[in-house]
């Protein structure tokens, strides 16, 4: 953690070197910015037509077509809607220097410097805001990006997951002792491991009672529970008062319903994690709990969780959000979940959309700062090349990235002008 803590901090310093250093009160324009657009998806389901944004700091403070002032972003010809959320990934997760799986345990400048490239390869693609769940070496990179020192998305972190090993997990008492270490350590959320690896089988790793103190003692601390669940840890979680489920495969309709009923968000992954796997099959193997036998059963489980997907969208009221588990070479590429829920698993274009903007802001407890384009949300707003609803893949197409105010990414215009703050970060 040393290690890597340090090398970031001398990063951070030398990326920030390469320009001036500027006051907060010089962060921003000091005239209203205006954005045009023909096509805005609002993020809660609606699509507006020929208004204009006016951002002002790191806020939007209007939303419609009689905006006055200059243009100073046009885009009209693409699809405007608020910067995506990733409810789960694991953004200082790396290959080693040998080009095998280092999982979030790289240290030194090479790990540094693949942490920072994470968060630009996400923040490139579009996600402005992520929830790493969790490593110790997310916080400096999360701070990091919280100063300005280097660009990315807003993270949450889990820092250390509390890892589920039966009685060896401790008692309900020493599980809520372990709550509160990782709220006091600078977590923003907590991580719980209720099952094996659906490489393993999936079955539950605690009993109900130890998820009931985790869950409760959590919510006492005012952090919000994510929780990998698989079979019947999916429903021990949900009796527990947790926040989210991951994953959730194998959960059956009467779990569905309890989560719908309960309140609790699902987070499953329809294919990217698994086909990232795949796809580094030679990376990944023989690494820490990766083996020829859990490849061979990723083969089998890639259908069953599309079949979650189906089930799940037909449960009236559950909030399914949307999250990758984005791992080493996942990270940049995160959209690919949405062309697997759209053409795999049939989910609506707009609903897919929504899962990642208002409803991820929801459940992140962010939705009255993030996730919806509208008047005193923070102005995280990006453009694709192409219309997501009428083809998916559009996703691919980011040509325009702000988060906060600050444009880091604008492809759609050449002739746009640029603020002082966004020269600073391109």
């Amino acid at each position: 953690m040393r290690p890597f803590k340090a090398v970031l901090c001398v990063l951070a310093f030398g990326l920030s070197s390469l320009a001036p250093r500027i006051s907060a009160e010089e962060a921003w324009p000091t005239h209203q910015i205006v954005i045009a657009t023909d096509t805005v998806l609002d993020g809660k389901g609606k699509s507006l037509k020929n208004v204009r944004i006016a951002i002002e700091g790191s806020k939007i403070v209007a939303v419609n077509a009689n905006v006055d002032g200059p243009v100073d972003y046009d885009l009209r010809g693409v699809t405007v809607l608020p910067g995506w959320i990733d409810a789960h990934v694991h953004i200082t997760w790396i290959f080693g220097k040998d080009g095998k799986n280092a999982g979030t345990e790289g240290i030194g400048p090479d790990a540094a410097y693949q942490a920072a490239s994470n968060a630009w390869r996400t923040l490139m693609a579009g996600f402005t805001t992520v929830q790493s769940v969790g490593a110790a070496s997310d916080i400096p990179l999360r701070d990091a990006i919280a100063k300005g020192f280097i660009p990315g998305p807003r993270i949450l972190t889990a820092v250390a997951p509390l890892e589920g090993q039966g009685e060896k997990t401790g008692t309900p008492d020493e599980i809520r002792a372990f709550i509160r270490k990782q709220k006091a350590a600078g977590a923003d959320l907590i991580k719980v491991f209720a099952s094996k690896s659906i490489r393993q089988g999936g079955g539950m790793t605690l009993s109900q009672e130890q998820l009931n103190a985790a869950c409760d003692e959590a919510r006492k601390q005012g952090l919000r529970t994510l929780v990998h669940a698989y079979r019947e840890a999916v429903r021990a979680a949900t009796l527990a008062g947790c926040t989210e489920v991951e994953h959730g495969t194998l959960a059956t309709d009467d779990d569905l319903k309890l989560m719908a009923q309960k309140g609790t968000y699902l987070d499953p992954q329809a294919g990217l994690v698994i086909e990232n796997y795949l796809q580094n099959k030679d990376k990944f193997l023989g690494t820490s709990g990766y083996t020829a036998e859990g490849f061979e059963a990723m083969e089998k489980i890639l259908p069953m969780e599309h079949e979650l997907i189906q089930h799940a969208m037909r449960i009236p009221g559950l909030k399914v959000v949307f999250g990758t588990d984005a791992v080493a070479g996942a990270h940049g590429r995160n959209a690919e979940e949405f062309i697997d829920r759209v053409r795999d698993c049939g989910v609506d274009p707009m609903t897919a959309m929504v899962s990642a903007n208002s409803l991820g802001a929801e459940a992140l407890g962010m939705a009255d700062r993030i996730g919806s384009i509208a008047p005193g949300l923070e102005a995280d707003i990006i453009a694709l090349d192409g219309d997501p609803l009428k083809d998916i893949t559009a996703v691919r197409r980011v040509v325009f990235v702000m988060k906060g105010g600050v444009v880091y990414k604008n492809i759609a215009r050449d002739a746009i002008p640029f603020n002082s703050r966004a020269r600073r970060t391109n």
